[in-house]
């Protein structure tokens, strides 16, 4: 089964942090079974400085299988599973956090984060956590 994985696990994995989400990464690289969001893929990107980096890590990025995360059809799910955590008291710090999580959710797609902010959706929305299944 595919999996999608954060920004933060992408982040870590490309600067050599080691860590349990960064093994699982690697592991599912070599599997074939990463795929990437637009909304990641733009994440990743737009914090690279070196020209260099920038050309290799796009390029790499790029042969990953690729959604289109964000659209029309998702602002109501987006708002609805925001709404729901908030009247939880639980209020998510970043809306790209929101959207991936509900992408994730709405595709049945597991998600690999170091994220704290993803813990609510799983506790309550269903969101599929890859270091939980592991």
């Amino acid at each position: 089964m595919m999996i999608l994985a954060d920004t933060s696990v992408w982040i870590d994995y490309l600067n050599g942090h080691e860590s349990s989400q960064t093994n699982i990464l690697d592991k599912a690289l070599m599997d074939g079974l990463v795929s990437i969001g637009d909304l990641i893929f733009l994440e990743v990107l737009q914090g690279i400085k070196s020209e260099q980096e920038y050309n290799k890590t796009r390029t790499a990025l790029a042969t990953l299988e690729r959604y289109e995360m964000f659209g029309h059809k998702m602002v109501e799910k987006c708002a609805e599973n925001f709404r729901f955590l908030r009247k939880k008291g639980i209020t998510i710090r970043k809306t790209n956090d929101v959207i991936i999580a509900t992408f994730c959710i709405e595709n049945n797609l597991p998600l690999l984060f170091s994220d704290r902010d993803f813990n609510p959706f799983v506790d309550y929305l269903g969101l599929i956590s890859v270091s939980a299944k592991t």
